[in-house]
């Protein structure tokens, strides 16, 4: 874009905005910290997600030519994010009495089915981490005699051996490794796995052989390793929730430094989202109950509603999801689509847009877009070009196009039918509903009340809600 506004990205490791230049010319390459795959991933965890879709949405509207990764943590990870506690793989799958592999395998399918949901762009490649356990032994091996010491319970990384460890958690400012947990022998409490030994007389169903005996490897090992094989090091942007800028990501850095003999943290920007906030507390898998994707559906309410709850805060603000904040998203969604679709039923889309109102708004979305990725205002451009009037329709839908593009809903092909959303319990079909309705209609033109109130209880009684004047003109939606 020749008259594009420069992308500045909040960098976590300085803490300041800084203008993004690329390691490779024209190119952009990210890393992305996945889930780790022992339950579904609650609607927290799915805001960072949103986050980095957005991110390479922005990216390749800004001309690169984007390179994301995401990875799949299958292993390595224990219920405590420093060294403490089980497995969570190993847990889960002790607890529902299948396989590692299995438990793995099925809630994968599950977050990707979410991704999907969501309308998230698939990126360039899946790293999963079972794939690069050899590579994450070869890569521990390169630092292992400047910069690890072996305990009985595995091979540890010795933090004082790097410069400034802790600086992206800011941990002598802001307390942020107060979490790590004292390991018996280690020489400093920040010092981290990188290699955890099968205890003696134990069997785990992931383990390998390594020069340190039979185990399997840390969590924040995987991740230096399967960034530098599949985007180099040093690469342009590491992304995760701003939990991980704490001790994950510092234990990254402090690696990177040691596999790459300098100061370099790998990432020339990190960046983090923040906190999905919920007042009701269902924001942790550790009460058994959590809000997940699959609930707000249960609920009535499209994904995509989500996704836009998630565009009006800033990734770096606290969001603090409610019911009502959700349904005021689905309203302004379903305000989105019936625009739009009202413009698609009028004209094609044209192959450039040269009305000054509507390359003002374009430059416009840029600014935004470009400062940090400030989605809300960005959508507050979106609808004003969905009810701009006296434009070339062709060319207004060139350019809602483009901003739909970056804040990814997909609204070229989305139909207001698309947004009804079945409970599970729901057997009634949109046909026999719509058929219903049309007899509806004809009883009240014919003012034979009693019908009409009788087919609307009829609806009633199986969760369907009919929405005599709604200003949307949605006639109905499915309840539970």
């Amino acid at each position: 874009m020749t008259d594009a506004a420069p992308l500045k990205l909040f960098n976590s490791l300085t803490r300041q905005l800084e203008e993004f230049q690329p390691v490779h010319p024209g190119e952009a390459r990210v890393y992305t910290c996945g889930p780790t795959v022992y339950n579904f991933q609650h609607i927290g965890n799915m805001r960072a997600y949103v986050f980095a879709d957005t991110l390479g949405r922005a990216l390749s509207f800004k001309g690169y030519a984007l390179k994301h990764v995401i990875n799949i943590t299958d292993v390595g990870h224990l219920t405590s994010d420093a060294d403490a506690g089980d497995d969570k793989m190993e847990k889960a799958a002790s607890a529902a009495g299948k396989s590692a592999w299995d438990i793995a395998k099925f809630y994968t399918d599950a977050y990707w089915a979410d991704i999907e949901r969501l309308n998230i762009r698939q990126p360039f490649q899946w790293s999963i981490a079972t794939d690069y356990v050899p590579r994450m032994i070869e890569f521990a091996k390169s630092i292992a005699d400047t910069h690890c010491y072996e305990l009985d319970s595995g091979l540890y990384f010795d933090t004082s051996t790097v410069a400034d460890y802790g600086r992206l958690a800011r941990a002598a400012t802001e307390d942020g490794e107060g979490r790590i947990e004292q390991v018996d022998g280690k020489r400093h409490q920040a010092d981290f796995a990188i290699w955890r030994k099968t205890p003696a007389g134990e069997t785990r169903q992931m383990e390998w052989d390594s020069p340190w005996g039979k185990g399997a490897p840390g969590w924040h090992l995987e991740c230096s390793v399967m960034s530098e094989a599949l985007l180099g090091m040093p690469f342009d942007i590491h992304t995760g929730g701003i939990d991980h800028r704490e001790i994950h990501h510092p234990n990254e850095i402090a690696q990177n430094q040691a596999y790459c003999a300098s100061d370099h943290s790998g990432a020339r920007i990190w960046m983090h989202n923040n906190f999905l906030i919920d007042r009701g507390g269902k924001m942790s898998k550790s009460t058994g109950e959590f809000l997940r994707l699959q609930v707000l559906v249960e609920r009535g309410f499209h994904p995509l509603a989500y996704r836009l709850m998630c565009l009006q805060a800033h990734y770096r603000s606290e969001l603090e999801f409610s019911w009502d904040n959700l349904a005021a998203a689905f309203t302004r969604l379903k305000r989105m689509v019936m625009g739009v679709t009202n413009v698609r039923a009028s004209a094609s889309m044209a192959e450039g847009v040269e009305h000054p109102k509507l390359v003002e708004l374009l430059a416009q979305f840029d600014t935004a877009v470009s400062e940090d990725l400030n989605t809300a205002v960005a959508l507050t451009c979106l609808d004003e070009a969905i009810a701009m009037k006296k434009v070339d329709t062709g060319q207004k839908l060139a350019a809602i196009a483009r901003m739909d593009n970056v804040l990814g809903f997909g609204l070229m092909t989305l139909e207001r039918a698309n947004l009804r959303v079945r409970p599970n319990d729901t057997t009634i079909t949109e046909t026999d509903i719509e058929a219903a309705l049309a007899r509806r209609k004809e009883a009240r033109a014919n003012k034979d009340f009693a019908a009409s109130d009788a087919i609307r209880d009829e609806l009633i009684a199986q969760g369907v809600e009919v929405m005599d004047g709604d200003p949307l003109g949605w006639d109905w939606r499915l309840t539970i």
